[in-house]
């Protein structure tokens, strides 16, 4: 145990340091500044207090060469990303119809509820939100940077045995064969595969970032840097085989889920978040300083903040005092992120009403805010008692992974697809009719699991209540949540048929070029 406690803190000290070097390399090559005219940096001649729509026939020359350099990678990256969205979300309603019908589908071991469940959560996180971020990152560095991306082929190809790797994963899960540990259920030579193609992808975001020659570098570059870099060594660390077993594995299962999400998901869409919203608007972000307190604090404070998800568990206490104490400090980049998000979306509310990809974002970021003060405050014991082994933990994790990362990914595809292909979306109502239905989906999804989860930790607790009365209580919630999670997979096929189709007229387009 503790050697398990000692590597573990020195894992998360490195991720740390990686943090720290990310920031002192921008200070050494001149390319970090706290004034806020820094903010300026992601405008061009005449940008600025210009909002930059859909339509890519408005973009300046420059821009669409940049956007055109890297389309390749950003629409291949993209579409599978939103293939997998799309499957993982039919087999997570599949999975959430049978906790209140267990006969559903019960001929095919495949569609039972352990391997749906678990083909739902690393389709959606290894396929929708990791392939995603990464074509967004993709298209965002070379406008960062004000140059292509040196070897983008080498990105296509990450890409591409990222997909090959995560395939033959999710079909040795439907097959029955999963190392039975949440977040890490592929087979090994799977999972180095994976980490191996995430760190091919980074490189040459890395080369470009070197052979930068603007005056400064803009906070998503750290953000997109940093996770990166963090990601290759989380994942190869987290899938080591045959070293930790038991309760040492719980310890590093956790350390490693929760850092996924802290390290990979979240500073990818924050440093997503950080360039969208101000770039449709038109005006810098409200305060640069703040983007450097929020970045340095996600950095410090997030690696140790995975074990209170062990409390009452046999591990020792002071670790979980220890996690418990991150995740308040956590609260420093939330509100710092939250104050520059929201103090900058909410002067232009005209912005966010009249354009579609900003609602998306914005709705994301409030998420964000709601999703960390939530996290921060249920790892207290006293509430973690109620909540802990929950329906309530999913509704959590949901408002998190869906309604903050995934929001912002649904509104930077529908700002940058068109830009990348230099052509237009078919039918708006399409991008408003997929809002809605992402936004009431969640919503219900989140709010009545919530309530069941909250019901059935009360039942739990009661000593004078049996727990088939715990699982009772919440059958009328488990309801309302797969109708949510139908409302969310209608969504995600309207926007797989509107990918589709700008395609198609992207394809038709090149056809009466060409002739």
């Amino acid at each position: 145990m503790f050697e398990t406690l000692v590597s573990l803190s020195g894992l998360s000290a490195l991720l740390t340091l990686i943090g720290i070097l990310v920031v002192a390399f921008a200070f050494y090559t001149h390319g970090m500044s706290f004034s806020n005219s820094s903010g300026l940096v992601i405008f061009d001649r005449g940008g600025l207090n210009h909002r930059e729509s859909m339509d890519a026939s408005k973009d300046s020359s420059a821009w669409k060469n940049l956007d055109i350099s890297t389309r390749t990678p950003v629409i291949y990256c993209l579409f599978m990303a939103c293939f997998w969205l799309l499957i993982g979300s039919i087999a997570g309603l599949i999975a959430s119809i049978k906790l209140h019908e267990p006969d559903f589908l019960i001929s095919e071991a495949a569609l039972t509820f352990g391997r749906m469940r678990t083909f739902h959560l690393n389709a959606v996180a290894y396929g929708w939100l990791s392939l995603g971020v990464i074509g967004i990152a993709t298209w965002l560095m070379p406008r960062l940077v004000h140059a292509p991306i040196p070897f983008s082929r080498l990105i296509f190809f990450g890409g591409l045995s990222w997909n090959v790797a995560l395939t033959f994963g999710l079909a040795s899960i439907l097959l029955g064969y999963s190392e039975g540990v949440e977040w890490l259920e592929f087979p090994f030579w799977v999972d180095l595969i994976i980490a191996l193609s995430g760190a091919l992808i980074a490189v040459p975001v890395l080369i470009s970032i070197i052979r930068s020659k603007v005056r400064h570098l803009y906070v998503s570059v750290w953000y997109i840097l940093a996770s990166l870099l963090w990601f290759p060594i989380l994942f190869f660390i987290g899938n080591l085989p045959h070293i930790h077993e038991g309760v040492e594995h719980a310890l590093v299962n956790w350390w490693f889920a929760h850092n996924v999400l802290g390290l990979w998901f979240t500073p990818m869409s924050i440093g997503i978040a950080y360039y969208i919203i101000p770039k449709i608007i038109g005006r810098p972000i409200y305060s640069y300083n703040l983007s450097f307190l929020g970045f340095w604090t996600l950095a410090i404070f997030y690696s140790n903040v995975g074990v209170h998800h062990l409390i009452g568990g046999p591990v020792p206490q002071y670790v979980v005092t220890i996690s418990i104490v991150m995740s308040m400090m956590m609260l420093i980049p939330v509100i710092s992120v939250a104050i520059n998000h929201h103090m900058t979306a909410f002067r232009h509310l005209g912005a966010v009403r009249d354009m579609l990809p900003l609602r998306f974002v914005v709705m994301g970021a409030m998420m964000y805010t709601l999703a960390s003060v939530q996290g921060s405050l249920h790892s207290l014991r006293a509430l973690s008692r109620i909540t802990h082994f929950t329906h309530y933990t999913v509704s959590h994790a949901h408002l998190g992974a869906y309604g903050f990362a995934s929001f912002i990914l649904f509104g930077a595809c529908y700002f940058v697809i068109p830009k990348v292909l230099q052509t237009n979306w078919p039918y708006r109502r399409l991008i408003s009719l997929h809002f809605w239905l992402a936004l009431i989906g969640i919503a219900i999804y989140v709010i009545f699991l919530g309530i069941g989860g909250w019901l059935q930790g009360v039942k739990m607790l009661d000593a004078n209540a049996s727990f088939m009365e715990s699982v009772l209580v919440t059958i009328p919630y488990l309801k309302a949540r797969s109708f949510g999670g139908l409302l969310l997979t209608i969504g995600h096929m309207v926007f797989m048929i509107h990918f589709i189709l700008i395609l198609k007229r992207f394809v038709d387009k090149k056809k009466g070029k060409s002739s």
